[in-house]
């Protein structure tokens, strides 16, 4: 018989997402669970919302209470050796002080946050209220944050535009490190045209430019959740390989560059997919699973 020890040496990569559900299954914990997946991890939540939304959009939003959130994160943290967490939509100042009170009574292991505010249809995601705490609150206690080019530029200010050159990009970056996140990746896919370039900026000094090329395609619903959680998962996997409980430069700059080439796969092989029954205005999932076995998922299939 081994003993505990042992087999808890021997376990998988442990991450946890923070989040509201997608019942089409393209973004939110749905997207999550299935990046996991995909990259290696055993995926657990904590479920913030209850969202009714497809490939068209969001049409309801059913809050989870705060206290049967914190009982959530009891249930997983208690039990669960977590290597690495992500958050994305929170919804409310109550949520995201609840989550700023459990990450630093709690060990979350690597923390990306996500910083969900508006839905790629255009519903509002983040009560008014709670952007001051997501700015003052959540930045500092995350150790990688994942805006995009609108999300950046509400996180510096109300009425700070979002960047429109990828030096105005680094910029934003460096102010918001300066401001007290630990390392931030700004995601160009926001972008008018061109190549998506995406800047990873860390207090440590580290700079760097990640170049893409676009595809052009509305299947792009739940791309930010899935890079997150990639990374997240990624994050995981490393360390427990090495077995490192900190995370440095070297480590978060492979896992993010693994984690755009992964997304870059899943945008272009959905690409051409027809997901939706009524296609006019959809917007559909990735393929999240593009690694595992791609042949029955190919856009051919019909």
């Amino acid at each position: 018989m081994q003993d505990a020890g042992a087999s808890i040496e021997r376990r998988p990569p442990i991450t946890l997402s923070i989040a509201g559900t997608d019942p089409s299954g393209g973004a939110g914990i749905h997207a999550d669970l299935k990046t996991f997946t995909a990259r290696g991890a055993m995926g657990t939540t904590v479920i913030t919302a209850l969202v009714a939304q497809n490939t068209h959009g969001v049409s309801r939003i059913y809050p989870v209470p705060a206290d049967f959130v914190r009982d959530q994160f009891s249930s997983v943290l208690d039990d669960l050796p977590v290597d690495a967490t992500k958050s994305g939509m929170l919804g409310s100042r109550e949520l995201v002080e609840l989550v700023v009170d459990q990450r630093r009574a709690r060990d979350f292991g690597f923390y990306t946050v996500d910083p969900v505010m508006v839905a790629t249809s255009g519903h509002r995601l983040l009560d008014a209220d709670a952007v001051d705490s997501v700015r003052r609150d959540l930045l500092p206690v995350a150790d990688l944050i994942t805006p995009n080019l609108p999300e950046a530029a509400l996180l510096l200010g109300d009425d700070v535009p979002a960047a429109q050159s990828v030096q105005a990009m680094q910029d934003q970056a460096l102010e918001l490190v300066r401001r007290g996140a630990r390392a931030v990746l700004l995601k160009g896919g926001h972008a008018a045209s061109g190549d998506v370039v995406d800047v990873l900026v860390t207090t440590t000094g580290l700079c760097e430019r990640f170049h893409h090329p676009r595809v052009h395609t509305p299947n792009t619903h739940g791309t930010g959740c899935t890079l997150s959680a990639a990374i997240t998962a990624d994050i995981a996997v490393a360390k427990r390989a090495r077995h490192a409980a900190a995370v440095d430069d070297a480590m978060l700059h492979r896992a993010v560059g693994e984690a755009l080439d992964y997304l870059a796969r899943a945008i272009a092989s959905a690409a051409g997919w027809r997901i939706s029954l009524v296609p006019d205005g959809a917007h559909g999932p990735v393929d999240h699973h593009v690694d595992i076995d791609p042949s029955p998922r190919s856009a051919g299939v019909s």
